[in-house]
């Protein structure tokens, strides 16, 4: 099984792309990020992952749901209409 919302990860098991149903994204502005990973902690996806010294969204898998943004103590992720710039 091979499409555009589900990739292989091991014999019968899929990662399948979810973060095509959200209706805001998360923007993460990276001056005011002091990198302390609550919102790795409070994701409930996963989709926030630590890279090396600073923490990136994977909005192959973010859901929308704000989460982030609200728990984030710096103001650094804002929600945005998907679309929207």
């Amino acid at each position: 099984m091979k499409d555009d919302f589900a990739t292989s990860i091991g014999i019968g098991i899929y990662s399948i792309n979810t973060g095509d149903w959200r209706v805001q994204r998360p923007v993460k502005e990276d001056n005011k990020c002091n990198r302390c990973g609550i919102c790795f902690l409070y994701c409930p996806v996963f989709s926030i992952q630590k890279k090396e010294k600073e923490y990136v969204i994977d909005l192959s898998y973010c859901k929308g749901c704000g989460i982030c943004a609200k728990e984030c103590p710096k103001s650094a992720i804002s929600m945005m209409p998907e679309g929207g710039k």
